[in-house]
C-alpha cells in the first residue's frame, strides 16, 4: 500500500509499466469545410497511454487521441514523451520532461506550430502547504490552408509559460476496504506567458479546453460578414496575433485517485478565471483517467 501510494506521489521504489485510457475535451471544428467563418466547438476524446516508470526516475511514454462526433479522421493526435522525476528527496520533488506532438492531417483540429515542449517543474514538499513552479516551452512549425486548398501559410513560433503553485496532498487509507487509499490535491496556480498559438502544452492545457475558445480568424475575419477576397485573406495571414508576456489565469484544481490493487481511478476538475480575452468569466472543466499498473 505504501509503495502504491509513493507511485501516486511519483516516489517510487520500483519500475512500473502502466496502461491507461483518459477522457477529455478538445477543441475542434464544427464544420466539414475550414473557412474564415467555421466555429470552434469542443468535442469528447478517448486518450490510450502506455508508459513506463523505471526506479531510477527515468521515462517514456505514448499516448494517442480518438475524437468523437469526428468529421475527419477521429485518431487525430500522437504524443511522445520522455523524461526524469527526482522523488526521493522527501523534501522536494523535481523533473523535467520533452514532449514530440503528432497531429494527423485531420479536418477536425486547428493547425498550430506547437509540436515540441520541454516542461520542468520543482514542489518543496516539507511545508504543510507545498508551493511550486513549473517552466513550459513549446516550439515547432506547421503549413495551414485556407480558402479550400487555394491559399497556405508556413507557421512557426514558440510560446513559454511560467505556472506559480501551491498544493497540499490529503491521503486517506482504506476507505472501501483494508486495502485501498485516497489522494486528493486541491492546488491555486497562477500562469503568466504567452499565448500565441493553439496548443496542448501543460502549462496552459486548460486553456485549450475552455468552451470560450475561438481562433483569431472566427473573432476578426478579414471582409466583416462579406466573402472575403484573396487580398483580404493574404493581408490576415501576415498579420501577428502575438501577444506577449502576460498574466494569463488563475486556477483551482481538484486532482483525486483513487487506488485500489493495481488500477487507479484520477478524475480531475478545474475551474479557472482568464485574465485575456474578451470573455473573462470563470470556466471549469472535468477529466478523468483509468490506469492499470505492473511492476
Amino acid at each position: 500500500m505504501e509503495k502504491q501510494l509513493d507511485s501516486l506521489l511519483r516516489k517510487r521504489e520500483k519500475s512500473e509499466l502502466i496502461v491507461g485510457i483518459g477522457y477529455g475535451n478538445s477543441p475542434a471544428y464544427g464544420k466539414k469545410t475550414t473557412t474564415y467563418e467555421t466555429p470552434v466547438i469542443m468535442k469528447p476524446f478517448l486518450s490510450p497511454t502506455l508508459s513506463y516508470y523505471h526506479k531510477s526516475g527515468l521515462f517514456a511514454s505514448a499516448s494517442s487521441y480518438y475524437l468523437f462526433e469526428a468529421i475527419g479522421k477521429p485518431w487525430f493526435e500522437w504524443d511522445l514523451s520522455v523524461g526524469y522525476d527526482y522523488s526521493k528527496n522527501k523534501k522536494f520533488l523535481t523533473g523535467i520532461s520533452y514532449t514530440r506532438y503528432i497531429f494527423t492531417d485531420s479536418s477536425d483540429i486547428p493547425v498550430t506550430p506547437i509540436n515540441n515542449e520541454l516542461f520542468a517543474y520543482f514542489y518543496y514538499r516539507d511545508w504543510w502547504l507545498q508551493p511550486g513552479i513549473s517552466l513550459d516551452l513549446g516550439w515547432g512549425s506547421a503549413e495551414e490552408t485556407f480558402a479550400g486548398g487555394r491559399l497556405s501559410r508556413a507557421l512557426s513560433g514558440t510560446d513559454f509559460n511560467i505556472v506559480g503553485a501551491v498544493r497540499h496532498p490529503f491521503i486517506f487509507l482504506d476507505v472501501l476496504k483494508h486495502d485501498d487509499a485516497v489522494l486528493l490535491t486541491p492546488s491555486i496556480g497562477v500562469t503568466a506567458g504567452t499565448a500565441n498559438y493553439y496548443s496542448n502544452l501543460k502549462a496552459f492545457q486548460y486553456i485549450s479546453r475552455s468552451p470560450k475558445l475561438h481562433s483569431e480568424w472566427n473573432r476578426n475575419p478579414p471582409g466583416g460578414d462579406r466573402p472575403p477576397s484573396a487580398d483580404a485573406v493574404r493581408s490576415f495571414l501576415s498579420s501577428s496575433t502575438k501577444t506577449g508576456f502576460e498574466m494569463r489565469a488563475v486556477d483551482l484544481t481538484l486532482n483525486a485517485s483513487y487506488v485500489i490493487g493495481k488500477v487507479t481511478i484520477s478524475p480531475a476538475y478545474t475551474v479557472f478565471k482568464p485574465f485575456q480575452g474578451e470573455d473573462k468569466s470563470l470556466i471549469g472543466y472535468f477529466t478523468a483517467r483509468l490506469g492499470l499498473t505492473f511492476k
